[in-house]
C-alpha cells in the first residue's frame, strides 16, 4: 500500500485527522494575543538621578558623566545617549536584541553602585533604573478633572490610588502621570523678614528638619502588659509648620509664619495639564498607560475599561475620570479591516476554482482546503508565542492564494485523467501520485525563500520571522492537505467524465445524452440550428460550454499559435527576457524608496518647543493656544498635553482623531494642513507626527526622523550644528527641521569675590546651600501618611522669584551671626546656559530631527542631506550619522540586493536537489525578472513607495512565479524521458497540458492578494504594498513567462547536451566520436 492510497481508502481517518487539526487551530485562535505588529521589544534600560536646582551643565558634569563612565563597560551596550536638563538626567541604554534584559538589570545596579562614590553628595536619592521599551506608545490615557478640588488633591487621587490600582492590571506595565505634581507644604520665605529678625536659610532649613521626624521610640513593659511608646513628633501640614518658633528674640518668640507663608501647595508649582474635547479646554491630571511586553493590547484595555466604574468609586465624587486616548480603537478596525479582506481573498479564490473546474464538488474540494491548511496555522502560531497582528494576518491573507493552488493542481490533474475515462479511485491515485513530486518541489522551493529572512537580525528580522514562519506554516500544511484530504475527496465525490466532459452512462461518454443505440434509426442532430425544431434546438443550447470555458478553450487555441511561434522565433523572446532584467535595474534606480509604510493609527503626537528663554506661565499660556488651535480641526476628537518640570521651553500632547469613516483626511493630510494655520502662534512650534507602530530608537525628538552630530568639544558642536541645520531646512525634500541643542537660555550668572568671601568666613558651600534653599525649591523634610510620602519645600516668595535684580537684594549669614547682602561678595552678569545637554556614548552630541516634506520619500530626503553636508565641507571633527528609523532605512537600503541574492541561491540550491539538477533551476528561476518588472511598474503606477513590505512581496514572487516554471519542466522532463521526444515537443507539448492549472493557480494566487492592494480602511496603506507588488508582478510574469520558460528550456537543453557530449567525447573512438 503506497502513501497515497493509505490515505485514500481510509476515507473516515483522514477527515478525522483533517477535522482535529482544524479545531486544535481554532481554539488556539482564540488565545492568540492581539496586537497591531509583531512584539520587538528593544531590551532597554532607562537610568533617571535627580538632583532639584542643579542646573543642566551640572547634572551634565556630575551625575551624568560619572554614570556613563561605568555604565559603558557594560557587555552588549548598542548605543548610550542621556539628556541632562534642569535638575534631572535620563540616561538610556539600549542592548542588543539577543541580550536578556535581566542579566543586563543586575548589570546596571553594580554599575550605579561603582559611581556611587562620584556622584554628589546632596542627590535625594540613588539613581533609579527601570526596564522600558522605547518603541512602545501608550495604549490609553485617562484624565481626571475637577470643578470643585484643586490639582494638587486631583494628583494626589491619580498618584496614591488609581496608579496604583491600574499598576495591577493584567497586560499594564507601566503607569506615568502628567500635568500636575503631588501635595507637598511649601515654605515660602522674606529674606527681608529674615535679614530683621536675624535669620539665616540654613538656620530655617535645619529648624524643618529638626522639628518633623519619624523614628522608633520603643516601648515599656511591666511583668503583664507592654505599652508602644508614641509621639506628635511628625507635623502633616502647612498649619503645623507654620506655628514653628524659629527663635526667640527680646523674649518674643520667632515663628515660621513671621518670616514667610507656609501654604498647603504642590511639590512643584511649575507643571500643566489639560484635555480639550468638543471646543473646550479643562485642567487635566493624565494618567499614561503602557502595556507589558506580549501582552494582548485589546484584553487589557478592557480590563482597564472593566475596572473603571470601580475606579471611580474609590475617588471622590468631585473628580470626573474618563478615557481620552484608546490605542485599540484603530487596532480593532484594523483586524476587523484584514479579516474581511482575507474572507473576501477566500471568496474570490473559490470562485476561481469554480469557474475553471465548472462542477460544484471538484470546486468544493480545493475549497476545503483553504479552512483547514489557514485554521491549522493558528494552531502553529500559538505554539511559536505568536500574535494576532496586521503582518501574521497578512501572511494568511496572502497563503489564501497559495494554499489552494497545491489542491488546484491535484485536482486538475485528477480531473484530467477522469475526463480520460478513468474510474474515480484509479484517478485520484494515479493523479496524486503523477503530480506528488510537483507539488512538493513547489512547496519547498516557496517556503526555500523565506530561510533568508528567518536568519535576519536587528529589526527588521524580528519583525517579518513571524511573517515568514506562519506562510511558511500554511504552505506546508497546505501540501500535507493537497497530497492526503484532496486526492481521498476526489476519490469519493467526483464522478467520471469522457474526454468532453460529459457523465459517462450506460458505457457511452458525451457531451450530450447518449445517442440511441444502432439501428433505431435517430438520425443526429444538424451541427448547425438550421433545419431544427424549437425543442432540438433547446437541448443543443442546453448542452453549450459555458461562457468560460468558451473563453478558456479561446486562450487555449490562441496560446497553442503564439507559443509555436515563440519557439520558432527563441532569439526574439530571449531578448525580450534580457531586456526585463535590464529593466529591473532601471526601474529599482528609479521608484521612491521609503523603510515602512507611514500608517495613520488614528492619533498624532505632538512636540511644542518655545522661546529659550520663556517663562512657565508663557509656556503655559502656548500650550493652551495651540492645543485649542489644534482641536479645532474637524478631523480632530479629543487633544491632551502637559508641559512644567524639568522641560521649560518644552511641552508634550496627544492628539485623537476621528474615526477613518468619519473624516476625509488622511493623519499625513490632518499633519500637512495643520502645520500652515500652526504657523503663526509667535514664540513657539508645534512639531506634529502620526504615531506609528514601528518606532526605533530611544532618543526622544520632535519629528519622527534623526541625525545625530558627535564631536569631543562641544564648541564644536555649537559651531556647526546651526549651519548645518540652516541647510538641512532649506531642502525642499524635509520639513519640521528642528535641533535638541538648546545653549540659548537665559542665565543670571554671578561672579564672587573669593577674597572677600574669605574675609567674611563664607565658604562656597554655604553659598550654594543658601542660593539652593532661596531659588531652588529645595526639598527639606518628609511628611509620612498611610498611602503616601509628601515633601516638605522650600523657597524665597514668589514675589522674590521675578527678576534677577531681586539677587541684589539677597542677604547671606555670615559664621558670626553678621548679614551680608550677596550684591557686596558678588556681581551679576547676564549669560546664555544650556537648557540641555545631550551625549551620545560619553561624548558632546545633538540630533536633527525632521520630518518628510509632502510627497517625498524617505530615500529622496536621505540622499538631500548627504549631498547637503557634502557641500557645506563639515570637518571630520565633527561625526554625524542617521539613527532610529533612518538608521534602520539605510541598513535595510544596503541589506535588500543581499536578501533577495540569498533568496535566489537559497532557492536554486533547493531546486537543485529537487531535480538532481544544475541546469533545470536556472530554467526555473528565468521567470523571476518579468515578475520584478511588474512589482516595481504597480508600485509606480499607484505612487507607493518601494518599502520593506513591498521588499517582502518581491520575495514573495520569487516563490511564487517559479510556480509556472515547475509545472512545465516536471512534465516536459517526465514527457522526454518516456517518449524520447525532442526537448521541442516535450517543452511545447508540457506548456499546452499546463496551460489550465496554469492559468488556475496564477488567478487565485492573484486574486488571493488583490484585496490587500486594492484594500483601504484602517491599516490599508500597511497591505497596498504587498499587494500591489504580489499582483503587479504576478499579472506580468503570467503574460511573459508562458513563452520565456519554453524558450530558455530549450536553450538550457542545449547547454546539457553540449556538456555531455563535451564530457564524453575523450573517452570514445574517433569513427564513434564523428557518428555523434
Amino acid at each position: 500500500m503506497s502513501f497515497f492510497s493509505l490515505f485514500i481508502q481510509r476515507p473516515v481517518a483522514t477527515s478525522l485527522l483533517a477535522l482535529g487539526v482544524t479545531l486544535a487551530g481554532g481554539i488556539a485562535y482564540f488565545q492568540l494575543p492581539v496586537s497591531p505588529l509583531p512584539q520587538v521589544d528593544f531590551p532597554t534600560i532607562s537610568v533617571q538621578a535627580t538632583l532639584p536646582g542643579a542646573s543642566p551643565e551640572t547634572m551634565a558634569a556630575t551625575v551624568a558623566t560619572p554614570l556613563e563612565r561605568t555604565l559603558g563597560r557594560i557587555a552588549g551596550i548598542t548605543e548610550m545617549t542621556s539628556s541632562s536638563t534642569l535638575g534631572n538626567t535620563r540616561i538610556n541604554l539600549q542592548f542588543d536584541l539577543d541580550r536578556d534584559i535581566n542579566g543586563a538589570a543586575r548589570d546596571v545596579q553594580a554599575a550605579i553602585q561603582a559611581a556611587r562614590p562620584l556622584l554628589p553628595s546632596g542627590l535625594p536619592s540613588m539613581p533609579a533604573w527601570r526596564k522600558v521599551n522605547p518603541a512602545d506608545s501608550p495604549i490609553m490615557i485617562l484624565s481626571l478633572t475637577s470643578e470643585a478640588m484643586t490639582r494638587a488633591q486631583v494628583y494626589d487621587a491619580a498618584s496614591t490610588v488609581l496608579a496604583q490600582r491600574l499598576a495591577q492590571v493584567t497586560g499594564i506595565g507601566e503607569v506615568r502621570i502628567g500635568g500636575g505634581a503631588l501635595p507637598a507644604v511649601r515654605v515660602e520665605l522674606n529674606p527681608t523678614a529674615l535679614n530683621h529678625a536675624g535669620l539665616s536659610l540654613e538656620n530655617v532649613r535645619t529648624t524643618l528638619v529638626n522639628a518633623n521626624v519619624y523614628r522608633p521610640l520603643g516601648a515599656v513593659e511591666d511583668g503583664a502588659r507592654r505599652w508602644q511608646i508614641g509621639a506628635n513628633d511628625q507635623l502633616k501640614d502647612a498649619a503645623g509648620f507654620g506655628s514653628l518658633i524659629l527663635r526667640y528674640r527680646n523674649g518674643a518668640a520667632v515663628r515660621l509664619t513671621d518670616v514667610g507663608e507656609v501654604v498647603d501647595s504642590v511639590q512643584d508649582v511649575r507643571h500643566f495639564g489639560s484635555v480639550y474635547r468638543g471646543g473646550v479646554g479643562r485642567p487635566a491630571v493624565l494618567l499614561i498607560l503602557y502595556r507589558q511586553p506580549g501582552a494582548n493590547i485589546l484584553e487589557t484595555v478592557d480590563s482597564v475599561r472593566a475596572l473603571l466604574p470601580m475606579l471611580r468609586a474609590t475617588i471622590p465624587q468631585a473628580i470626573t475620570l474618563e478615557p481620552v486616548m484608546d490605542r485599540t480603537a484603530t487596532i480593532r478596525g484594523s483586524l476587523r479591516e484584514v479579516e474581511r479582506t482575507l474572507s473576501i481573498a477566500v471568496g474570490l479564490v473559490i470562485l476561481v476554482v469554480f469557474l475553471f473546474l465548472r462542477r460544484v464538488r471538484a470546486a468544493l474540494i480545493p475549497s476545503i482546503a483553504v479552512p483547514v491548511s489557514l485554521i491549522s496555522t493558528y494552531g502553529v502560531m500559538y505554539l511559536c508565542g505568536y500574535s494576532l497582528d496586521n503582518l501574521s494576518l497578512m501572511a494568511l491573507t496572502v497563503a489564501t492564494g497559495f494554499v489552494v493552488d497545491d489542491a488546484i493542481v491535484v485536482t486538475e490533474n485528477i480531473m484530467r485523467h477522469l475526463e480520460a475515462g478513468m474510474e474515480p479511485f484509479q484517478a485520484a491515485l494515479t493523479g496524486v501520485r503523477e503530480i506528488g513530486f510537483t507539488v512538493v518541489t513547489i512547496s519547498l522551493s516557496l517556503v526555500a525563500v523565506f530561510i533568508p529572512i528567518l536568519f535576519m537580525g536587528g529589526i527588521l528580522g524580528r519583525l517579518f520571522r513571524e511573517f515568514a514562519v506562519t506562510l511558511s506554516a500554511a504552505i506546508l500544511v497546505s501540501m500535507v492537505v493537497s497530497l492526503t484530504l484532496t486526492p481521498m475527496l476526489a476519490a469519493h465525490w467526483l464522478k467520471g467524465r469522457g474526454p468532453e466532459g460529459g457523465r459517462r452512462r450506460g458505457g457511452c461518454v458525451a457531451p450530450s445524452p447518449c445517442p440511441p443505440p444502432e439501428g433505431e434509426g435517430s438520425n443526429p442532430l444538424p451541427p448547425s440550428g438550421e433545419g431544427m425544431g424549437m425543442r432540438e434546438q433547446r437541448i443543443q443550447n442546453r448542452h453549450r460550454p459555458p461562457f468560460p470555458a468558451r473563453l478558456l478553450k479561446r486562450l487555449k487555441s490562441g496560446y497553442r499559435a503564439s507559443l509555436a511561434w515563440s519557439l520558432r522565433h527563441a532569439p526574439i523572446v530571449l531578448g525580450v527576457l534580457v531586456a526585463t532584467i535590464a529593466l529591473n535595474i532601471h526601474l529599482y534606480g528609479v521608484v521612491a524608496k521609503g523603510f515602512f509604510p507611514q500608517q495613520d493609527t488614528g492619533r498624532l503626537a505632538g512636540s511644542v518647543q518655545a522661546d529659550q528663554g520663556i517663562s512657565f506661565q508663557a509656556m503655559q499660556q502656548k500650550m493652551k493656544n495651540l492645543m485649542a488651535a489644534v482641536q479645532r480641526d474637524p478631523d480632530v476628537e479629543t487633544v491632551v498635553g502637559f508641559t512644567g518640570g524639568a522641560a521649560r521651553n518644552s511641552g508634550f500632547m496627544f492628539a485623537t482623531l476621528k474615526p477613518l469613516a468619519e473624516r476625509r483626511a488622511s493623519a499625513d493630510q490632518i499633519v500637512n494642513r495643520l502645520r500652515g494655520k500652526l504657523a503663526h502662534e509667535p514664540g513657539a512650534k508645534l512639531f506634529l507626527t502620526p504615531v506609528q507602530d514601528v518606532r526605533i530608537g530611544g532618543r526622544p525628538s520632535d519629528s519622527q526622523y534623526q541625525y545625530t552630530l558627535q564631536a569631543d568639544r562641544l564648541t564644536d558642536l555649537r559651531t556647526w550644528e546651526p549651519r548645518i541645520r540652516k541647510a538641512l531646512s532649506e531642502l525642499p525634500e524635509l520639513a519640521d527641521v528642528s535641533s535638541d541643542q538648546k545653549d540659548r537660555g537665559l542665565q543670571t550668572r554671578l561672579v564672587f569675590d573669593r577674597e572677600r568671601m574669605a574675609s567674611l568666613g563664607l565658604t562656597m558651600r554655604a553659598v550654594d546651600g543658601a542660593l539652593n534653599s532661596a531659588f531652588g525649591q529645595r526639598l527639606v523634610s518628609v511628611i509620612y501618611h498611610p498611602l503616601n510620602q509628601y515633601r516638605v519645600v522650600m523657597e524665597l516668595a514668589p514675589e522674590w522669584l521675578t527678576h534677577p535684580e531681586t539677587l541684589r537684594s539677597f542677604w547671606l549669614s555670615t559664621p558670626g551671626g553678621e548679614q551680608v547682602a550677596l550684591a557686596d561678595i558678588a556681581y551679576v552678569e547676564e549669560a546664555n546656559t544650556p537648557l540641555a545637554v545631550n551625549h551620545q556614548g560619553p561624548f558632546p552630541a545633538t540630533t536633527i530631527s525632521f520630518n518628510l516634506a509632502p510627497g517625498k520619500s524617505l530615500g529622496d530626503a536621505a540622499a538631500a542631506i548627504q549631498t547637503a553636508l557634502a557641500q557645506i565641507g563639515v570637518p571630520t571633527s565633527v561625526q554625524g550619522g542617521f539613527q532610529g528609523t533612518a538608521k534602520a532605512f539605510k541598513s535595510s537600503l544596503e541589506s535588500q540586493p543581499w536578501l533577495i541574492l540569498a533568496a535566489l541561491v537559497t532557492v536554486y540550491i533547493v531546486l537543485g536537489v529537487l531535480y538532481e539538477s544544475l541546469i533545470h533551476p536556472i530554467t526555473i528561476l528565468s521567470t523571476l525578472p518579468s515578475a520584478g518588472v511588474g512589482a516595481l511598474l504597480a508600485l509606480m503606477a499607484f505612487d507607493t513607495q518601494f518599502d520593506i513590505i513591498a521588499m517582502i512581496g518581491i520575495v514573495l514572487l520569487i516563490g511564487i512565479v517559479k510556480k509556472n516554471a515547475i509545472l512545465m519542466i516536471d512534465f516536459a522532463i517526465g514527457y522526454q524521458r518516456r517518449t524520447r521526444a525532442s526537448a521541442a515537443q516535450a517543452i511545447y507539448h508540457a506548456a499546452r497540458l499546463r496551460f489550465r492549472p496554469i492559468l488556475m493557480t496564477t488567478l487565485a494566487a492573484s486574486f488571493g492578494a488583490l484585496p490587500l492592494a486594492l484594500g483601504h480602511g484602517d491599516g490599508a496603506e500597511l497591505r497596498n504594498p504587498l499587494g500591489l507588488a504580489i499582483v503587479g508582478g504576478l499579472l506580468v510574469s503570467q503574460i511573459l513567462t508562458l513563452y520565456t520558460t519554453p524558450v530558455v528550456y530549450l536553450y538550457m537543453d542545449k547547454l546539457r547536451t553540449w556538456r555531455e557530449r563535451a564530457r564524453f567525447r575523450p573517452i570514445l573512438e574517433p569513427e564513434q566520436a564523428v557518428t555523434l
